[in-house]
This record gives structure tokens, sequence and C-alpha cells, in this order.
């Protein structure tokens, strides 16, 4: 079995949506109090990426006994990494490098407390039990219609909240505030890629809220979603005070405009929805890219 199975296994592309939360954080951290610890800031990005990717397989390993098998419509961007399915890896297998993962994330947290950050047990294990409850039977909310909702908290404000935390020592609102243009945008992700796995995910009893409200609901949800974050960094500005060079965050307005006005005309299984994917995933990139250097900016000559 190859690296590159593992990596395909892992979905590693993916991890941009919890490690730019960290790093727009971190880069907070250093326009409000001039700080950045790189031991801590090396920790924080290797236990969040561990976490994350085991969340990837732990999720893997339960849709292969539920919705995956059942997809004729999975892409580049949804339906799993496929390895179970095309027997590179079994089930258990899967399971056993969720939880290598896991420990190693768990890991990374304890060198974090017993270096002086206490706080970091209970943000740890707030985003374990995300990891854990969203795929995990019995609890399952992605099956709930909680699922969005998790994402939504877990890779925005729970990992910018402790993020920030990490670096200065100080739980501040504007730490958790500072996610939320990422923390539409990674709920606009998870979203979207639920629109081809519609199908499968009805027959395997998978009602998250794109299933329940239908596709032309949903749309107007994804439209919300993928606009909110661009609104919302005026929200940072004007009550959170931050710097106005923030607004460089509004660059990938345009990919986001696209990729709503393709989302309404195109059948999620035309294998021309593949550019709405992409799209919300480089809107997700690009604001987490500006955010940051935008901040990293501004703290450089405060």
């Amino acid at each position: 079995m190859g690296i590159l199975v593992y990596l395909r296994a892992s979905r590693l592309p993916f991890l941009t949506g919890s490690l730019f939360p960290v790093a727009a954080a971190t880069a907070l951290a250093y326009f409000t109090d001039h700080t950045w610890n790189f031991l801590f800031f090396g920790l924080t990005m290797l236990g969040v990426a561990a976490l994350h990717l085991g969340a990837n397989l732990i999720n893997d390993y339960y849709d292969s006994f539920g919705s995956d098998p059942l997809n004729r419509n999975f892409t580049p961007f949804s339906g799993g990494s496929r390895v179970i399915q095309n027997r590179q890896m079994s089930p258990e297998q899967v399971k056993t490098l969720a939880y290598l993962l896991f420990a190693l994330g768990v890991g990374c947290g304890l060198v974090l407390i017993f270096q002086g950050r206490p706080w970091v047990a209970l943000v740890g294990l707030l985003g374990l039990a995300a990891a854990w409850c969203y795929s995990a039977s019995p609890v399952q909310l992605m099956s709930g219609g909680l699922g969005e909702l998790m994402i939504f908290l877990a890779f925005g404000p729970l990992l910018t909240w402790g993020a920030y935390y990490v670096q200065t020592g100080k739980l501040s609102l504007v730490g958790a505030a500072v996610s939320l243009p990422l923390a539409f945008l990674i709920t606009a992700i998870i979203w979207i890629n639920e629109f081809p796995d519609m199908e499968a995910d009805l027959a395997a009893a998978k009602r998250h809220l794109v299933a329940r409200l239908g596709l032309q609901v949903s749309r107007w949800v994804y439209a919300a979603l993928m606009l909110a974050p661009f609104v919302s960094l005026l929200v940072l500005m004007e009550i959170f005070r931050l710097p106005d060079l923030i607004v460089a965050g509004l660059l990938p307005l345009p990919l986001a405009v696209r990729a709503v006005r393709l989302a309404f005309r195109t059948p999620p299984t035309d294998p021309e929805f593949v550019p709405v994917q992409a799209l919300t995933i480089q809107t997700h990139f690009l604001t987490g890219l500006t955010l940051t250097l935008a901040l990293l900016y501004a703290g450089w000559w405060r």
C-alpha cells in the first residue's frame, strides 16, 4: 500500500479548511499583541491537522456502512475518498489510522497544556468531540440535521478562539469572531458537497439539512453562505475594530458570485457541477489567505 493511498484516504487537500483559521487567529494575535510563538504555532497546526484528518477518516469509515457504497454521483470533492470502495484499504485500516491521528492531536494538546496553556484541554476536547460526533454512531450529527452547524462552530469560532488563546494566553471574543468569514465558507463547502450526494444520503437515511430542505431552498441557503463572509468583514471592522486592510478579503467575491450563479443553473448530477464545488473551495482558500496576510501586514506596521 503506497503513501498516495494514505494521502487519498485522509483527503489531505481539505486541510486548508482547518489550517487557515489557525493562521488567521495567529495573525490576529500578532496584530493585537505583537506576539508569535513559533513552537506553539507549529504544535497547534500539527494538532489541528491531525484531528481534521482523523475526522475525515472516521467519516469514511462510518459512511462505508451507509451512503458511500450507494453513491454513484461522487466527485473529486464529495462522496468520500473511495479508498474503501476501491478496496485499497479496509474499513478497519481506515479506522485505525483515524485513531492514530486522533492520538497525535491529543499529544500536541498535552504539550501545549504543560507549556502553560491549560484551557487547551477544553478547546481540544470540544474539537475531538466534534470530529467524533459528526460521523460516529450512535450520535451521527451529519444524519440528524446538526452536522452543518457543527462544522460552522468547529471549523470557525472554536478553532480561532483556541489558536488565539494559544498565542496570547487570553480567551477573547475577538479570537472567536475573526473566524466568521471562514466559518461561513467552510459551511458552504460542506453544504454544496451534499448536493451530489443527496440521493445516496437519503437512501442511507442520512438526513442532513440539504436533504431536509430540498435543492431549491438549499440553493438559496448556499447563496447566503457564500455572500455572508463578505458582510462579516464589515462587522469585524466596525464592531471588533480590526484593521481596514482586511477589506482585502473582498477579492474572492467574484469567485463566490460565479459559484452561486452556476449552482442555480447546474443540476448536481451534471459533471459541470464540479466547478461549483471547486469555486467554493477556492473562495475559502483565498479569503483565508487575504485575511491572514492583511492582519500580518497591519501588525507589522502597528
